[in-house]
């Protein structure tokens, strides 16, 4: 005995799967463009520190110092939810 599809509920069947394929393909498109915007921030940031910030050695104080502390505490945020370390360690 083989089974009948019901015309009725098919096509909405056929709609949702069609539904979910284009979310996927949109969330995927929306991850890329994610991806390369922090692709550019990293190679921003790092020409950035290759060329020491923009100081020169013999210009360097502890205003400096404090910059790059808050940068490194920001980034440190970032690589810890990212490797799940220090506050998101599980």
């Amino acid at each position: 005995m083989t089974t009948r599809l019901n015309p009725i509920t098919t096509p909405r069947h056929e709609l949702r799967a069609e539904k979910a394929r284009r979310n996927r393909e949109a969330a995927l498109a929306a991850f890329i463009g994610k991806k390369a915007e922090i692709d550019e921030m990293l190679a921003r940031l790092q020409a950035l520190s290759d060329d020491h910030f923009n100081t020169h050695p013999d210009e360097v104080n502890w205003g400096h110092v404090g910059t790059l502390e808050h940068y490194a505490s920001l980034l440190k945020r970032i690589t810890d939810s990212a490797f799940r370390e220090g506050e998101h360690a599980e």
